[in-house]
């Protein structure tokens, strides 16, 4: 309370000063009657403020009043305020507005001005160092362990250390014994040794999975066929894929119009198709033959060993791609019969001064 009407006091000492300092200060050229133009009277900034604390912060004042306490402390201090607006106010409105032109010529000779990155903040104080190693406690422990200490009592024995080895009879050595040398890692040593052997890892069956032929979204799945030349796949559109996995000596077809072919990890697998827009692609395969009945523009061998491709009167102009692989050969069509041709696996490269050149190697017989 006495912080507050400290307060109160100062505010209204301010307001007093503030209206002694509008009635005393000096009025501009001209009349001192006159108020922008207006003789007589206030401004009517000044008279609407005024209604204002005739009105609502009068009702206000009276409400505090009867509440008292804290709240007329509160009141007091906000009609203070007040005052001091309505001074501010009366003060303004005795003087002209000021042109524009000086404040405008005096404000742009600091446009031109930047500020520029303040100083960066010192860096934090580095951590204190850590304590020294302990030698003297690493020393111990050293001492102490139990292998170290048996191994420089085995040194301290000297030549009596051998005096635990057992003697090797003429009938245990292999070199006096071809009977033995026959029999290998077979014939136990006389003497035990310490070494554990390593465990070899155990061998696990392989996991048998079912079998899958089934459209996924846009992606036909054929997995894991075994002994099947019935596969068919008829249903088909442009934009879907045949993804082909782990499949082993099976046949299948694949009817219409396909976006691409993958034939991954596949043994004795023959895959006969009429289109396809996109690329075939054999990857991780052995022994694979592939017939185009219609058109297909790519067909892409990786580390495949063994792939035979069928290409059709319309495939002719297929292009083959090969990486990694063996044993592949392209079947063309001629006189109502395939004339096989291989493909190169074996090049040479020469240097001609400005580039390599590389060419299939020809090997003679």
């Amino acid at each position: 309370m006495a912080n507050m009407q400290g307060l109160v006091e100062r505010l209204e000492r301010a307001v007093s000063r503030l209206e002694s300092l509008s009635a005393e200060s000096h009025r501009p050229p001209g009349d001192c009657g006159e108020v922008n133009g207006v003789s007589g009277g206030v401004a009517p900034s000044v008279e609407a403020f005024d209604k204002l604390m005739n009105s609502m912060v009068a009702e206000f004042l009276k409400n505090s009043r009867i509440l008292a306490g804290d709240v007329e402390t509160h009141a007091e201090m906000v009609h203070s305020a007040f005052q001091a607006q309505r001074s501010f106010l009366l003060m303004a409105s005795q003087y002209q507005q000021p042109h524009e032109g000086p404040v405008a010529s005096t404000v742009s000779a600091f446009s031109v001005l930047s500020s520029g990155p303040g100083l960066p903040p010192p860096p934090p104080p580095p951590p204190p160092p850590g304590p020294p190693p302990l030698f003297e406690n690493e020393g111990k422990k050293e001492e102490s362990s139990p292998s170290r200490s048996a191994l420089f009592a085995q040194l301290n024995q000297g030549e009596a250390i051998t005096k635990g080895l057992r003697h090797v009879t003429d009938d245990q050595k292999t070199y006096k014994n071809p009977s033995l040398r026959a029999q290998g890692g077979q014939t136990r040593s006389p003497t035990k040794s310490h070494t554990p052997s390593p465990t070899s890892p155990k061998s696990h069956p392989s996991q048998k999975h079912a079998p899958v032929l089934e459209l996924e979204g846009k992606k036909w799945r054929v997995e894991y066929q075994e002994d099947r030349n019935d596969l068919v796949i008829s249903e088909t559109e442009l934009k879907q894929v045949a993804y082909i996995f782990k499949c082993e000596k099976s046949t299948l077809q694949i009817k219409g119009k396909v976006n691409s072919i993958i034939i991954d990890n596949c043994k004795k697998l023959g895959l006969v198709f009429d289109n396809v827009v996109g690329i075939v692609e054999v990857i991780n395969s052995q022994d694979i033959q592939i017939q185009v009945m219609g058109r297909v523009p790519t067909i892409s061998i990786n580390k495949t060993e063994g792939c035979h491709i069928y290409l059709s009167e319309d495939a002719l102009d297929c292009e083959i791609v090969s990486a990694k692989s063996s044993e592949m050969n392209i079947l063309i069509p001629q006189d109502g019969d395939y004339r096989e041709f291989p493909v190169p696996e074996q090049f040479k490269t020469a240097w001609d001064g400005s580039k390599l050149i590389t060419e299939p190697a020809e090997i003679m017989a």
